[in-house]
């Protein structure tokens, strides 16, 4: 068994399967007391197969998930999972949740977990990179599956590229899905998922899926992850590639998840964005 970063981690746990994963990872990897703060209506109830000991929290209690997680007296976290983009407008706040959102002129996931990363260093918790135990899951630069994007599909990989760039830059979100040379959906605040609904019937099939950390990217929380669910979502628009950032998005089931794109005939790619050249795998 390898030695662990760390010994000890307080994991905070959102929505899907990404921190099931991490949490087995964790252990597998010799964490031996792995602590977790889950959310009701969001977490898995699996996650308690993985941990030592569970907190529950609702989304929006702010001081009792602060107070919580100095009471565990674990010095280093890890964020995964999303929470529901609903839960900014339609959950009740209690006053530290709405004291902290007040103080933000922009909202979005930067300066809220950016906000909430301070608060959790202010009680003696620092936050760790997203991706800690899921190197693994992160791929290198180059072709995911037996079916390469041929030339017209890389032409579009590399226009998505820019503008997933610059329109992640703005804060407005990593996906963009283009046809052809047009770009059909940017993803904004309704998540990637109904940005691929909206692109299926825009575009029909063919649709070419890039999805992008920005800038800059802060890696602690928000790091791109594509999922089987996402994969069957490709399907169902009939969609001809994805590419994704390599060595900065998180592939869950990863070998499920490529064997699942080959068997549907769709192109994984990861590529690199710093303007290297190498066919198939690049854009510039």
């Amino acid at each position: 068994m390898t030695t662990p970063p760390v010994p000890e981690l307080l994991l905070i746990a959102g929505r899907g399967v990404y921190p099931l994963l991490l949490a087995e990872s964790a252990r597998r990897q010799g964490v031996r007391r792995l602590a977790v703060i889950a959310f009701r209506g969001e977490t898995e109830r699996r996650i308690e197969r993985w941990a030592t000991e569970t907190h529950w929290v609702r989304v929006g209690q702010l001081d009792r998930f602060l107070s919580l997680a100095k009471a565990i007296g674990v010095p280093h976290a890890v964020m995964a999972g999303q929470l529901a983009p609903r839960n900014l407008f339609l959950v009740r706040m209690d006053r530290a949740a709405m004291t902290l959102l007040a103080r933000l002129p922009q909202r979005n996931a930067h300066t809220i977990f950016g906000a909430v990363a301070d608060e959790l260093r202010s009680v003696g918790v620092e936050l760790l990179p997203a991706s800690l135990f899921m190197e693994d899951a992160m791929p290198a630069p180059g072709v995911l599956t037996t079916r390469a994007p041929n030339p017209a599909e890389m032409e579009d990989v590399r226009l998505g590229l820019r503008v997933a760039k610059a329109v992640s830059g703005l804060e407005i979100g990593q996906t963009v899905v283009i046809k052809a040379g047009t770009i059909l959906a940017v993803e904004a605040f309704e998540g990637t998922d109904a940005t691929l609904r909206r692109a299926g019937q825009l575009g029909g099939p063919g649709t070419v899926v890039v999805k992008v950390a920005k800038q800059g990217h802060d890696m602690r929380f928000d790091i791109p992850v594509i999922g089987r669910r996402t994969l069957a979502l490709l399907r169902r628009i009939k969609a001809a590639v994805l590419a994704v950032e390599a060595g900065r998005t998180i592939l869950l089931e990863r070998e499920a998840l490529q064997r699942e794109a080959d068997r549907h005939g769709i192109a994984l790619v990861a590529v690199r964005t710093n303007g290297e050249e190498k066919t198939g795998t690049t854009a510039s």
